[in-house]
């Protein structure tokens, strides 16, 4: 059970969130603020960002990760986090263009991007690492 689960689960997380982590304290001052001006807040609510990531990792573990680890095939979980990326982002970005004041296509477009890149290598990336230590476990 616990390889089952929590070894994609941990793996996909700690990618998602330390790569995101990067990503989001360069880019915020770089790239985000200057576009997202005043709806973006000061610090980042830690709770809905917890909330996102406890959420969406189980998610790309579920539909990307574990098809993958089942099938033993990385390009289900490259292509099927890249498509969970695209379709969760999109979903988000395309959603504030048709809604919210000031929010640009070039927003839209690098943020979409982004997250198909993200979702893709977390999910690929749990992949390796559960495939590798159930390999060494011998299960």
């Amino acid at each position: 059970m616990f390889q089952t689960y929590a070894v994609p689960y941990l793996a996909t997380a700690i990618v998602f969130f330390g790569v995101d982590f990067i990503w989001l304290s360069t880019m915020t001052s770089r790239f985000y603020r200057s576009r997202m001006g005043e709806i973006l807040l000061d610090q980042p609510n830690s709770v809905a960002a917890g909330l996102f990531y406890l959420v969406y990792v189980a998610g790309v573990v579920y539909l990307a990760v574990l098809p993958a680890v089942s099938g033993g095939s990385v390009v289900t979980a490259l292509v099927g986090g890249a498509v969970l990326g695209l379709v969760a982002y999109g979903t988000y970005d395309m959603t504030n263009l048709a809604t919210l004041k000031n929010w640009s296509l070039s927003l839209s477009l690098v943020d979409i991007a982004w997250g198909t890149f993200l979702t893709s290598l977390a999910a690929t990336s749990g992949y390796f690492v559960t495939t590798w230590i159930a390999a060494r476990s011998g299960g």
